[in-house]
């Protein structure tokens, strides 16, 4: 509805962590791999997109690759240093807090959508 593909590409794997994915309707999800980079390549070929339409958030060093590659690359406030360094943005939330809808929030207002969805919620 938002416009926006959400992608998840973790080193985890573990069941709650699926079940939470799936409750959230994220369809595309890579787990259990350091190397995200193939991964990453990988979904935006099936969605038919470029590194240029990406966006990425990471909050360690196997994050680094697909970060650097994409258009705009956020980290969250707890994130590994040089991980902050190499972000575009670095959100207030720290990971598992909020920083994913942060940076949902800043690309909707980027593309001028905020607004009007919004207040599909507050009419």
């Amino acid at each position: 509805k938002a416009g926006i593909t959400p992608a998840v590409i973790t080193g985890r794997d573990s069941a709650p962590l699926r079940v939470r994915l799936k409750a959230l309707g994220v369809e595309h999800a890579v787990f259990g791999t350091e190397d995200k980079r193939p991964a990453a390549e990988d979904i935006l070929a099936r969605l038919g997109l470029s590194w240029a339409q990406a966006a990425a958030m990471g909050d360690d060093w196997p994050d680094l690759p697909v970060m650097r590659r994409s258009a705009f690359a956020c980290a969250p406030a707890n994130a590994q240093a040089e991980v902050r360094h190499a972000a575009h943005f670095v959100t207030q939330a720290r990971g598992g807090d909020g920083a994913a809808r942060e940076l949902c929030d800043l690309l909707l207002v980027a593309s001028g959508r905020y607004a009007a969805l919004l207040a599909e919620y507050t009419a």
